[in-house]
């Protein structure tokens, strides 16, 4: 027997990049399958419009699109903040159906009263990071050596499963390199505290986050190509980070939730 989806008052996840090379889509699926919420907030990246020459598309991609619209039907609210690699999706920003929004930036109040500001933080990147010229060369690089990595594997005997393999690992080393620092996490923060909010939630950097080191709540929802974890709102209006297993079979099971919560 499935065990029903755990229910949070809400879920914020970021960097999805369905459609690139390295989304792992079936972790995507069956963390869905196991959490719902009231609202969902899909925090930029979510559809990867950068990867050519076309997008890596399965069954599986299709299946979370149709979990997303069945969710919809069923009540829950999804919130679409735009990205660096979904930007050609801010030509409909302001835009809100009965239970869709698509929008840049938003203000999530939660069940203590507390505001955060909710965006995808590619506004709040260094200056050459911001130059798209770069950042789809990037994009490009990834993709094929990702793409290089997918042949090899099957060239190889199977890894195991908490493995990554040498170009999985170079990649991660470098979005880490990329967001090493706290001056990104500073400016949203003021961009937060300018807003009202008591603290921010994001995307972008590829790197959860849960802490107040700031004055502010700083909460990176993490992505889907390395971290695999999300965010989540209990009934009380406390945040926490939700890890994925590491390998989830067709009947996935998921690790503990990892309370990080946003007081001391």
């Amino acid at each position: 027997m499935i065990a029903p989806p755990h229910r949070h008052r809400s879920l914020f996840l970021s960097d999805l990049h369905l459609g690139a090379r390295g989304c792992r889509a079936e972790r995507i699926l069956a963390f869905l399958q196991a959490h719902e919420a009231s609202d969902i907030y899909l925090v930029g990246d979510i559809l990867d419009l950068w990867h050519p020459p076309l997008p890596h598309w399965t069954p599986t991609h299709d299946a979370i699109l149709a979990l997303l619209w069945q969710r919809m039907r069923q009540g829950t609210r999804l919130h679409y903040l735009t990205g660096n690699h979904d930007a050609a999706m801010r030509k409909g920003r302001g835009t809100r159906g009965r239970r869709v929004a698509i929008l840049t930036e938003t203000v999530h109040v939660a069940a203590d009263g507390r505001r955060y500001l909710v965006l995808h933080g590619d506004i709040c990147d260094r200056r050459l990071l911001r130059w798209h010229g770069l950042t789809r060369i990037g994009s490009r690089l990834d993709w094929l050596l990702r793409n290089l990595d997918a042949r090899l594997q099957q060239l190889r005997p199977p890894l195991r499963p908490r493995r990554r393999s040498l170009i999985e690992a170079l990649l991660a080393g470098v979005d880490a390199a990329l967001g090493l620092g706290s001056a990104s996490e500073i400016r949203l923060i003021e961009r937060a505290r300018r807003a009202g909010c008591d603290g921010v939630i994001c995307g972008h950097f590829h790197k959860p986050a849960l802490h107040d080191r700031h004055g502010l709540t700083y909460a990176n929802c993490g992505d889907w190509l390395d971290s695999f974890t999300a965010l989540a709102e209990d009934a009380h209006g406390r945040l926490s980070l939700l890890q994925a297993a590491a390998a989830p079979a067709p009947a996935a099971k998921f690790g503990p939730h990892l309370p990080l919560e946003a007081r001391a």
